[in-house]
């Protein structure tokens, strides 16, 4: 009998122990629950998975990213939740490749095509029966009617090798097509711009990347000693990046430094008036082209900082080389002011972008070796 409360009460405590653990289940049930649903809100794009987790869904979907089958995972989850349905194959598959280019990322990469060129194409036919033949390099030139015949000569300079795109500053185009080569040349019409202007808006990086090299050249050019595949050669010759024609020395204004020697092939240099970069230059090049800066003043000696070693990659090819004839068309473009001839007002500009260039490109590098924690390696700062 000594044991019988024991008994009595060990049978009442089991039904409240019992009771609470019920409680507490059906707290956790519904705990869970809210949790749950609240995780749509976030972001699976900011989620940061360990790598050995990415690397074996890569390696068991090589045709996907990590991240995408996790996108499609948690969008058919949420769709899901959404219409209390299961989820629809076709919507819950969604493309997401963030490797793509920015904006393309719902695309399909296969159906991605990041970059073009200035080949043309016929209205009719197969597609892929438009192009029996593709140029390898591309020579611009900025130009008025009033040169018409000088870049004529120029063009004639260039095989078939050579795709010809004209920008035409003074909106004249029609009067070129008394040449046979002007009908299959890429014409650009914008009144009253410089040769920096086009070249900062039509001749992006993707766009001329079909091209190995891209001339960027003046009107008023004489070629009688230049030829195109000739020059080519030597610049893949001694690997030149950024190169120009050697200058007649006795003739025209230019730098002491382009003007042609004649017991050399190539020495170092190259200004704005007839470049031609590289397409790996060019996409740096076109990078550094200031949006507001049309003119050019200043940027050949900056070149240097698109090529490493710059003493080796830049180069004026003098046995082919050229004549400036100093024919201010552009300049008449200008705007006749305070008694001044128009071209006074375009060179006063020339000037002033030189030393605007000078000093941006002084404070980018500046602020960079703060940034870094580091003194500048022997720079002198425009103030």
């Amino acid at each position: 009998m000594a044991k019988l409360p024991v008994v009595v009460r060990s049978a009442i405590r089991k039904p409240n122990e019992c009771m609470r653990l019920i409680v507490v289940t059906i707290v956790g049930v519904v705990f869970g629950f809210f949790i749950g649903i609240s995780f749509p809100t976030v972001s699976i794009t900011k989620l940061h998975f360990p790598s050995s987790i990415v690397s074996y869904i890569e390696n068991r979907n090589s045709s996907l990213s990590a991240q995408a089958i996790l996108n499609h995972a948690w969008t058919a989850a949420r769709n899901a939740r959404g219409n209390g349905s299961e989820p629809n194959s076709n919507d819950s598959f969604k493309i997401y490749v963030p490797t793509n280019p920015r904006g393309a990322e719902s695309l399909a990469p296969g159906i991605v095509v990041p970059e073009s060129d200035f080949h043309q194409h016929r209205l009719w036919g197969n597609p892929d029966e438009d192009l029996s033949f593709k140029p390898k390099y591309l020579v611009t030139f900025t130009v008025g009617i009033s040169q018409k015949d000088n870049i004529n000569r120029a063009v004639k300079k260039f095989s078939n090798d050579f795709a010809i795109l004209l920008f035409h500053y003074d909106g004249r185009v029609t009067e070129w097509d008394e040449f046979e080569w002007s009908k299959r040349a890429i014409h650009v019409s914008v009144r009253k711009q410089a040769k920096w202007w086009y070249a900062k808006r039509f001749l992006h990086p993707d766009i001329v990347a079909a091209y190995e090299y891209i001339f960027i050249w003046d009107e008023d050019l004489g070629v009688d000693h230049f030829n195109g595949d000739e020059y080519i050669k030597l610049v893949k010759k001694y690997q030149l990046e950024i190169s120009q024609p050697g200058l007649e020395p006795d003739k025209g204004l230019t730098w002491q430094m382009t003007k042609r020697r004649g017991d050399h092939q190539v020495h170092m240099f190259v200004e704005i008036m007839a470049p031609v970069f590289s397409r790996d230059a060019w996409r740096c090049v076109w990078h550094m082209i200031q949006n507001d800066l049309i003119h050019g003043w200043g940027l050949d000696f900056a070149l240097r900082k698109c090529v490493e070693p710059a003493h080796e990659k830049i180069g004026v090819v003098d046995s082919q080389w050229i004549v400036h004839q100093v024919v201010p068309s552009l300049g008449n473009q200008g705007q006749s002011e305070n008694g001044r001839a128009p071209w006074e007002g375009v060179r006063e500009r020339c000037r002033k972008e030189w030393g605007i260039f000078q000093t941006r490109m002084a404070e980018a590098e500046k602020a960079y070796y703060e940034m870094m924690g580091v003194a500048p390696p022997n720079v002198t700062f425009v103030s």
